[in-house]
């Protein structure tokens, strides 16, 4: 099946997560919010100085006036007083702009002329304009905005807009609830055996860590149980047990066609199966059906696979699962510096990474079992169906940062 028609079909089988946690702002980074926020007050609150400086009004420098009297100090987060005619206001960053001026120079822009008297005056050097180095009142939020809609992601900016119109808690999405495991008989957990005792033709799950990592990063209460023998009775009693309290479960490996491959009859057994192979490169054996309650995702066992696999098709599904309706992949136009001559007929996303000219390097060795790719390169080239690249060509980069973070 191609990539979009099953990314498609997996979005539309997801309803998303009715719970919810009430959780402080600055705890919520990662969340996706559950109810909208509207503001209940302007930001900024008043009319207020973008410089520190002096307010003024723009006809007492118009009408050619000598140095102008200070007639008063304000500071952020105290109120002036009406601004006397042809006389300015001393004025700070962030402090409210009196009533009656109607414009603030910056002091880089004047001369401060200090009297014997202990008075002083201003020589304005610069003409000002009406409303310059003004912030207005409510320019940045109106009160009733919609400051963030349901089923936002939260980042750094969104928590602080939150705060800015006085938002201590935030009700979010509860987290995904998600079991994890890999099978088969030839992994070997790091730790448990020294890499010069390790058994021929054993492995390290390595999938089992970066699995757990991008779990993790989007919001999920991740369950870990391990390594499941080639067995399909072991697989068929895991995948029961993972059912009961979990709304995903997540497996690596056992989802080709090979003898020892038991993913595909354990789901059956217990449930549904309605997506079985993407046409991808790397990636191609992949599953998404139901058991009991929970959805499933089957991941291939190559890491590279596994990898892009998620990366493409489960965190769209898991951002959908908490409430995101714009889940696509953003790509970025850039310049290919290398040639890939050999089209495939399925969708390949090449391991690249920027070079200090602008460009995509290629990773020599695009193998899907050859994880170094993936630690070397910064994103990935999308490389349609048939269609060779070569050097120079615009190319659809999508930098690891979008689809990790």
């Amino acid at each position: 099946m191609p990539l979009d028609e099953a990314l498609a079909q997996l979005l539309a089988a997801v309803q998303p997560l009715a719970g919810t946690d009430t959780v402080a702002t600055a705890e919520a980074d990662g969340r996706v919010l559950a109810q909208a926020i509207v503001s209940g007050l302007q930001v900024p609150p008043h009319d207020n100085s973008a410089m520190d400086g002096y307010a003024l009004r723009v006809e007492d420098v118009l009408a050619g006036a000598d140095a102008l009297p200070v007639s008063q100090r304000i500071a952020a987060g105290s109120m002036g007083t009406a601004l006397q005619a042809g006389t300015v206001a001393r004025i700070f960053t962030g402090a409210p702009v009196p009533e009656g001026a109607d414009a603030v120079v910056m002091q880089e822009d004047c001369t401060v002329q200090e009297a014997a008297d202990g008075s002083t005056r201003v020589q304005i050097n610069t003409l000002p304009l009406p409303g310059q180095n003004i912030r207005r009142s409510g320019e940045d939020v109106a009160r009733g905005d919609v400051v963030l809609a349901a089923g936002t992601r939260l980042g750094p900016a969104a928590l602080g807009l939150a705060a800015s119109v006085g938002m201590a808690q935030l009700q979010v999405v509860r987290r995904p609830r998600v079991a994890l495991f890999s099978t088969g008989d030839e992994l070997v957990m790091p730790g448990t055996v020294p890499p010069a005792q390790m058994p021929p033709g054993a492995i390290y799950n390595s999938n089992r860590f970066f699995l757990h990592s991008l779990l993790r990063r989007l919001g999920c209460e991740v369950t870990d149980l391990g390594i499941v023998p080639d067995r399909l009775e072991a697989t068929v009693q895991a995948l029961r047990d993972a059912a009961q309290a979990h709304d995903l479960i997540l497996t690596s490996g056992g989802v080709s066609v090979g003898e020892e491959d038991h993913i595909k009859p354990a789901v059956q057994a217990l449930g549904q199966l309605n997506l079985w192979q993407i046409a991808i490169k790397p990636g191609k054996p992949f599953a998404h059906g139901r058991v009991g309650d929970a959805h499933f995702v089957g991941l291939p066992g190559n890491p590279v696979s596994s990898f892009v696999t998620f990366l493409v098709l489960v965190r769209p599904f898991l951002l959908r699962l908490q409430g995101v309706s714009d889940v696509a992949m953003k790509t970025i136009a850039a310049r290919a510096d290398f040639d890939w001559p050999k089209a495939d007929k399925r969708r390949e996303f090449l391991r690249v990474r920027r070079n200090g000219q602008g460009g995509l390097e290629l990773f020599p060795h695009q193998g899907s079992g050859v994880l170094t790719s993936a630690a070397w390169g910064d994103g990935l080239v999308d490389v349609p169906p048939g269609e060779p690249i070569h050097y120079g060509a615009t190319v659809r980069y999508i930098p690891f940062g979008e689809l990790s973070a």
